[in-house]
C-alpha cells in the first residue's frame, strides 16, 4: 500500500492513512533486503500484503519520540535522520539512514515507547512492517535472527564512533565520520560508493553549518578520501573516512 503524509508540526498527530493499491515495486524492495534471503516466495508475498508504504515530505516525521512502537521501518527510497530534542531545545542528530536501511528493531524488542524522532531529509518513501510480521519472522526464521544480531552489533559500533566524534573531534572529522556511517556496507549493503546528498543534508547529519560542510569536503577531497560531485559525493577511501581525525 502507498500512504501519503503531509509535513507535520510537532503538535500534530498522525493523520488517518489514505490507502492506494499495492505497488509491485514493494515486492522487489522486500526481496532485495539482506534479511529476506531465506524467505519463500509465499512468505514474501505475505509480507508484501502486510507492509505499508508512506510518502513523507522533506522535514516530515517518519515517527515520533514517545509514540508506541508498532512497526519495523525501512527506507524504501530517500534519506532520513535519527535525532533527539532535549527539554532545553538542543537538537542532536544521532545518525542518518539512506535507501535500503532498516531501523527500530531495538525499540520493538524492548517494547518501549520510541526514544527518538525520525525526520525525512528529503521526500522519501518509507516501508512500515507491522509488529506481528516482525515477530513472526523472529520466531520462525534463523537467517532473520542472524541478520538482527549483525545489525544490532554494527549499529552499536556505529553509535560508539559517533559519540566519540561528537565529543572529541573537530568539524572536519565529524563530517567525515557522518559520511562514513552512511556508507556502511553492513547496514546498507547496496549503497555503493556514490550518494546523492546535498551539503545542507550533510550538515544536518554532522551537526555543522552548510558553509562548514563545504570547507570540510574540500579538506577531505584534498586528502584523497572522497570526490565532491554535483549534488553528491563519491567515496574513494571508506576506511580513511571512518578513521579520519583518530
Amino acid at each position: 500500500m502507498t500512504i501519503s503524509i503531509p509535513h507535520r508540526t510537532k503538535a500534530e498527530t498522525t493523520p488517518a492513512p489514505v490507502v492506494h493499491p499495492l505497488q509491485t515495486s514493494l515486492g522487489d524492495f522486500l526481496a532485495s533486503a539482506q534479511w529476506a534471503g531465506g524467505l519463500s516466495a509465499e512468505e514474501l508475498q505475505q509480507l508484501e500484503r502486510e507492509v505499508i508504504v508512506r510518502r513523507i515530505s522533506a522535514g516530515g516525521f517518519v515517527c515520533r519520540k514517545g509514540e508506541p512502537v508498532e512497526h519495523w521501518i525501512g527506507v524504501f527510497d530517500g534519506l532520513v535522520k535519527m535525532s533527539n530534542l532535549s527539554s532545553e531545545g538542543k537538537l542532536t542528530t544521532l545518525t542518518g539512514v539512506p535507501t535500503g536501511g532498516w531501523f527500530g528493531e531495538g525499540s520493538l524488542l524492548k517494547t518501549e515507547p520510541r526514544r527518538y524522532d525520525i525526520v525525512a531529509l528529503r521526500d522519501s518513501r518509507i516501508a512500515y512492517m507491522p509488529r506481528q510480521s516482525f515477530f513472526r519472522l523472529l520466531d520462525t526464521n534463523l537467517r532473520f535472527n542472524r541478520f538482527l544480531l549483525t545489525q544490532l552489533n554494527e549499529r552499536l559500533g556505529q553509535f560508539i564512533l559517533l559519540v566519540e566524534s561528537e565529543r572529541l573531534h573537530e568539524p572536519d572529522a565529524r563530517v567525515a565520520r557522518s559520511l562514513g556511517a552512511l556508507f556502511n556496507p553492513v547496514l546498507y549493503p547496496g549503497i555503493g560508493r556514490q550518494l546523492q546528498l546535498s551539503q545542507e543534508e550533510i550538515g544536518l547529519l554532522a551537526g555543522v553549518s552548510r558553509q562548514r560542510v563545504n570547507q570540510a569536503l574540500q579538506v577531505l577531497e584534498k586528502a584523497g578520501l572522497l570526490q565532491v560531485d554535483y549534488g553528491g559525493v563519491t567515496v574513494i577511501d571508506l576506511a580513511g573516512l571512518q578513521r579520519f581525525g583518530a
